[in-house]
């Protein structure tokens, strides 16, 4: 529970803003609603005023289309008594539209000078209003009076005097829409008017609500600072000794200055720093041992299985080097351990680079995998193919140190990285008695990964894969289809290849070869014996020195002088491990 007057504080900080926005709120309200009944009295009150007077000049300008199509009527031989009837009820009605638009805008105009709340021109808003009602009555009286005149001059056929009527009315309209035309104006320009005081008042609010919220902010700001003055010194040594953390120094500690919260925080910040230098003791020391990923996983217990194992897919490497054990034949122990570290330092890269897991050295040879947790599932095949060709690249470059390691002028000229990597199901899991545990894994896959790094001798070859490590691997690197072997304690032929190099940096020696040894090995397996002794031999001069050419070559050469049975399926047995 927070000490009272931390809690104090804390409180009365989040009461004075929570305040400070009660006053905003309720100031942008009262200045929002100001505006919104402005906005409403100019769209529904001043526009809509102002189109009920343009209306008014259209109705107008109906009505003396009106009054020209009863004069049309009654010139007509006979007169058409029906249509005049039912024009002089259209001219009828469109008077009365006028007279509706009128009161319409009127209606409209005194409720705007009756409104106390908003600013308007009451004195000029007040003349429209009785110009409107001037110049309607005058309308009316006018027209009125001079189609009583016209309506008995056209049934005693007196055409001049209807002319002259008809001049008469339209100049009347005439001057009706031309008063009308000012009062439009006049009107628009209190629309104008009415729209800039609402602009006013509406960027007035703006100013208004960012001055309030500025004062708001620096009072609060002001207020939370001298509140937390008193607090922020240890939070601050707190925070600088949590970066020190972050940064990987862990020899430090910091002072318990106080009895509060911020006290008690820091001396379980101590206890964690100390608990974290336990645990970085343990990684140093047992990462040395074991990939530290593993060893990270065996700590937490987060998402390695400490207890029992699993079955899962992994990629499985074994790398050795012929002809190491009788080089270093003769060495001191000390000279022996020194290339032994380089020769397991310069391999063991490549590997930890692609993020593989390196099991065990067991004497100069390497075994690593890939796989769930460390590596996505879709990606174990192609690390370990790329991490293959590294190592091979860098065991013809160690090739060259090694004399000068070991002290000899050369090395023999069989001293090559061979590589196995087969992928499948496996048991993985901290595997051991009780005495002793080693997270490895175990399987059919682990076995075939060994025999392959060493068929490498049978066939002079540098790196051989599984078919389903190739097929996971996709286009990552370049590869050749060795054979079908049948490896020791295995029945089932396995489809073998040969990494060459990575995808797209071959030469056009290396992708000749492999196009004639793909011609050497269909013929071997069809029995053409000569077609594919002569395709190996081409492979052999694409590639001279090429090992699997020169094995398959030889091979044919048996075969021919000793055929297999008649039932050989192409796969090559071999009895020894």
């Amino acid at each position: 529970m927070l000490r009272p007057t931390i809690r104090k504080r804390i409180l009365g900080i989040a009461i004075g803003l929570i305040f400070l926005m009660v006053i905003i709120s309720a100031l942008s309200t009262v200045m929002t609603r100001k505006i919104a009944h402005q906005l409403d009295e100019l769209t529904t009150k001043y526009v809509e005023a102002y189109g009920h007077l343009a209306r008014m000049n259209v109705r107008s300008l109906e009505q003396a289309v009106v009054v020209r199509r009863m004069v049309f009527i009654k010139i007509q031989t006979p007169p058409d008594e029906t249509a005049f009837a039912d024009q002089q009820t259209i001219y009828e009605a469109k008077g009365r539209e006028i007279d509706q638009e009128a009161q319409a805008a009127r209606a409209l105009i005194i409720a705007i000078i009756d409104d106390p709340t908003t600013v308007s021109d009451d004195a000029k808003l007040g003349r429209i209003e009785n110009r409107i009602e001037t110049i309607t009555s005058d309308l009316r009286r006018y027209l009125d009076e001079e189609h009583k005149r016209i309506w008995p001059q056209l049934d005693s056929g007196n055409m001049p005097e209807v002319r002259a009527s008809l001049v008469r009315t339209d100049a009347l309209r005439d001057e009706f829409n031309r008063k009308i035309e000012e009062i439009r104006h006049d009107m628009l320009e209190q629309v104008r008017s009415d729209a800039a005081v609402t602009m006013r008042d509406q960027q007035r609010a703006i100013v208004i609500s960012a001055i309030v919220t500025m004062l708001a902010a620096i009072l609060g700001l002001t207020f939370a600072f001298f509140v937390s003055t008193g607090i922020t010194r240890p939070v601050r040594r707190l925070l600088d000794g949590t970066r020190a953390v972050e940064a990987g120094r862990l020899d430090g500690s910091i002072d318990v200055t106080t009895r509060d919260e911020i006290g008690q925080l820091t001396a379980a910040f101590n206890n964690m720093v100390e608990q974290l230098r336990h645990k970085e003791r343990l990684r140093e020391t047992f990462g040395r041992y074991v990939d530290p990923r593993v060893v990270e996983g065996l700590i937490d217990q987060r998402s390695l299985t400490a207890g029992a194992g699993e079955r899962r897919v992994m990629t499985v490497l074994f790398c050795d080097m012929q002809g190491f054990t009788s080089l270093s034949e003769g060495t001191t122990p000390q000279g022996l351990v020194k290339v032994m570290n380089h020769y397991l330092s310069t391999m063991s890269e490549p590997i930890r680079s692609h993020r593989g897991i390196i099991d065990k050295y067991i004497g100069d040879a390497i075994m690593a995998y890939w796989g769930p947790p460390f590596t996505e599932h879709s990606e174990q095949a192609r690390l370990a193919c790329l991490a293959a060709v590294e190592m091979a690249d860098r065991g013809t470059a160690l090739r060259t140190e090694l004399p000068e390691l070991l002290g000899v002028r050369a090395v023999p000229s069989d001293c090559e990285v061979r590589i196995g990597i087969a992928t499948g199901e496996v048991l993985v899991g901290s595997i051991g008695s009780e005495f002793m545990m080693s997270y490895t894994v175990m399987g059919d896959a682990v076995n075939l990964a060994s025999r392959l790094e060493n068929v490498n001798k049978i066939y002079g070859s540098h790196s051989l894969v599984s078919e389903a490590t190739m097929t996971a691997a996709g286009d990552a690197v370049e590869s050749r289809e060795i054979d079908r072997l049948v490896v020791a304690g295995q029945t089932r032929p396995e489809t073998v290849f040969e990494i060459i190099g990575r995808a797209g940096e071959l030469t056009e020696k290396q992708l000749a070869l492999l196009a004639r040894y793909a011609e050497g090995l269909t013929a071997y397996r069809a029995r053409r014996w000569d077609d594919a002794r002569r395709a190996f031999q081409a492979a052999l001069e694409a590639v001279p020195g090429d090992g699997p050419s020169k094995a398959m070559a030889q091979r044919v050469e048996n075969f021919q002088a000793d055929p297999p049975a008649a039932d050989w399926d192409g796969a090559w047995r071999l009895d020894q491990k």
